[in-house]
C-alpha cells in the first residue's frame, strides 16, 4: 500500500522530473546523503523546494528514484559476448559499470547513511541494487551453461566477488577503480576461481 501511495503522488511535468532526478544524483555524489537537502537540491534543479515535496515526501524518496531512475546513473547493459571474461568486461568497464565516475561517487555518498537508515537501505536494496545483481545473475547463469564455470564452484560466492574486490579497493585502500583493476581482478582471481578445484 505505501509504495502505491508513493507511486500516486503527481509527477513533475515535461522533462523537468528527470532534470530533478539528475540534479539530485549529481547533489548525493558532491555532498553525500547526509549533508543533502531539499533546498539543495531545489537548487541546483532550479526548481522550488515545493515542486519537490509534493512530487516527493522524503528526501530517502528522492533519493531512491533518483539513483534508481537518473540518467546520471544508468544500468549496465546485459551484453551476451559469448563468454564470462567479455560478459564481465562489458558490465563492468562501460556506462553504470565500476569505472563509470557517477554511480560510483553516488554510491560512496550513501555508504555512511545505509548503515544506519533502515528505510533507504531497503529502497536501495530493492530499487538500484537488485536489478544489478539480477544482471550479474543472468551474467554467471550463462556461464555455467557455456560450461566455463565447474561444477564444485560456489557460484553465488564467485558472483559478488569482482565487486567485493572493486568496493574494498575504492572505499578501504581510496584506489579508483580503473580498467587495469578490473581486467586483473578477472583474469587473476575470477577466472581460475571459476576453473573449480584442480585436485583429481
Amino acid at each position: 500500500m505505501e509504495a502505491a501511495g508513493v507511486r500516486q503522488r503527481p509527477r513533475v511535468e515535461g522533462g523537468r522530473e528527470e532534470e530533478i532526478l539528475d540534479a539530485t544524483v549529481a547533489v548525493v555524489a558532491e555532498l553525500g546523503y547526509d549533508r543533502l537537502t531539499m533546498d539543495a537540491v531545489a537548487t541546483a534543479a532550479k526548481a522550488s523546494k515545493a515542486t519537490l515535496y509534493r512530487r516527493w515526501s522524503t528526501k530517502a524518496e528522492l533519493v531512491v528514484d533518483a539513483i534508481s531512475r537518473a540518467k546520471g546513473c544508468p544500468m549496465p547493459e546485459d551484453v551476451d559476448t559469448g563468454s564470462l571474461r567479455g560478459d564481465l568486461i562489458s558490465m563492468s568497464c562501460g556506462d553504470g559499470g565500476f569505472t563509470d565516475e557517477m554511480p560510483m561517487s553516488v554510491i560512496a555518498g550513501l555508504i555512511t547513511a545505509l548503515h544506519r537508515d533502515a528505510d533507504l537501505q531497503k529502497a536501495f536494496r530493492e530499487r538500484f541494487l537488485a536489478p544489478r545483481l539480477q544482471l550479474t545473475h543472468q551474467v554467471f547463469a550463462r556461464a555455467v551453461e557455456r560450461g566455463e564455470i565447474a561444477p564444485d564452484v560456489d557460484v553465488e560466492l564467485l558472483s559478488t566477488t569482482l565487486p567485493a574486490v572493486i568496493v574494498h579497493h575504492a572505499y578501504v585502500l581510496g584506489i579508483g577503480p580503473t580498467d587495469d583493476l578490473i581486467l586483473r581482478v578477472i583474469d587473476n582471481v575470477i577466472l581460475p576461481a571459476a576453473r573449480g578445484s584442480q585436485v583429481s
